[in-house]
C-alpha cells in the first residue's frame, strides 16, 4: 500500500524542480518543498482528486508568495546570481531534451529576473514543464486567456537576451578542462583563445560585493588571476546543466563558476563565492570532494 509519505517521496524531486526553477534558491526551494509536505500531510487525502496537481499548485503558491517578499525584492539588486546546483543528481528532475537543461541554466534563470512573479510562474510551468494553458491558468489562479498573456509577454521580456548555447557534453567538458589547464599554465594568451569577443563575467561574492566584468581582455585577466590562485585545487563537474569549475580548499568549497559555452567560446562565467549560495553544493560534494582535492 502507497502511503503518504511514499507518494510524496516520488514528488519530491519534481516540486524541488519546479520551487528551484521559480526562486533560483536551492536553500529556498527545499524550505517551500518541506513546507508543502506539511500541508500535503494536514490534509484530507480523501478529498483530493488529482494529488500531483494539488501538490505542485501548493508549491506554486508559496513560490509566488515567496518572491513578492520584502526581504527577496531588497536582496535581488545589482548583478545577482542563483545558487548553483550540482545536476548529475537528477536533483532538478530530468534535463533530457535542451529546453530542459535551458530551464535551469544561470543565463535563463538572470534573466527570468526580470519577470513578475506570476509570469515567471507562466513561464516555467509552460517551457519547462510543458503544461497546457488551460492547467497553468488553475494553477496561477487567472483566465487561460490571460495566461497566454503571461506568457507572451515573459518570452518578449526576456526575448532580448536569451540565448542558446548547444554545445554538446562532452564537447564542452573538453572546453572547460583546456580552459583550466591554461590557467594553471598561466597562459593567459590561451585562455583568451577560449573567451568569445563579447564574453561576460558575473561575480557574485554576497550582497554587498556583486560585479560584472565584459570583454575578452577584462575577463581574461580576472579568470587569470582567480584561477592562477585556486588552479590546482579546482575540480570539473556539472551545475545547473553546463560545466562547473569547483574551487576547493582541504575540506572547504570556496566557489563555483558556472560556464555558458557554445560550440567554439565560453560565453559567459557566472561564479559564486557567497558562502550562502554554496551549501547545495557544499553538501552533495564534500565527501568526495575531501579526498579529491588536490593539494
Amino acid at each position: 500500500m502507497t502511503t503518504i509519505g511514499d507518494f510524496f517521496g516520488g514528488e519530491r524531486g519534481r516540486l524541488f524542480g519546479l520551487a528551484y526553477r521559480l526562486l533560483g534558491s536551492a536553500a529556498d526551494a527545499e524550505d517551500v518543498v518541506q513546507e508543502a509536505f506539511l500541508r500535503w500531510h494536514a490534509a484530507d487525502q480523501r478529498v483530493i482528486e488529482a494529488p500531483g496537481t494539488w501538490l505542485t499548485k501548493v508549491v506554486t503558491n508559496l513560490c509566488l508568495n515567496h518572491l513578492t517578499s520584502a526581504r527577496v525584492r531588497h536582496e535581488r539588486t545589482g548583478p545577482w546570481l542563483p545558487e548553483p546546483v550540482l545536476t548529475g543528481h537528477g536533483d532538478l528532475g530530468p534535463l533530457e531534451t535542451a529546453e530542459q537543461r535551458e530551464s535551469v541554466s544561470f543565463a535563463l534563470l538572470v534573466l527570468l529576473e526580470r519577470l513578475t512573479p506570476v509570469e515567471r510562474a507562466v513561464f516555467v510551468l509552460r517551457e519547462a514543464f510543458g503544461y497546457p494553458y488551460e492547467d497553468i491558468a488553475a494553477l496561477v489562479s487567472t483566465s487561460e486567456g490571460n495566461c497566454r498573456q503571461l506568457h507572451s509577454r515573459a518570452r518578449r521580456r526576456i526575448g532580448d537576451g536569451r540565448t542558446r548555447f548547444a554545445a554538446p557534453d562532452e564537447h564542452a567538458r573538453r572546453l572547460a578542462e583546456r580552459f583550466l589547464t591554461a590557467a594553471r599554465s598561466g597562459d593567459l594568451l590561451a585562455l583568451e583563445e577560449l573567451l568569445a569577443a563579447d564574453v561576460t563575467a558575473w561575480v557574485d561574492v554576497g550582497p554587498s560585493s556583486r560585479r560584472t566584468v565584459r570583454g575578452r581582455d577584462e575577463v581574461g585577466r580576472l579568470a587569470g588571476t582567480a584561477l592562477a590562485r585556486f588552479a590546482p585545487r579546482t575540480l570539473i563537474t556539472e551545475a545547473n546543466a553546463a560545466p562547473a569549475l569547483l574551487f576547493v580548499r582541504a575540506d572547504a568549497l570556496l566557489g563555483v563558476s558556472v560556464l555558458d559555452i557554445d560550440e567554439a567560446r565560453i560565453r559567459n562565467l557566472h561564479t559564486v563565492t557567497d558562502p550562502r549560495k554554496l551549501e547545495s553544493v557544499r553538501r552533495r560534494l564534500l565527501p568526495a570532494t575531501t579526498d579529491r582535492a588536490r593539494s
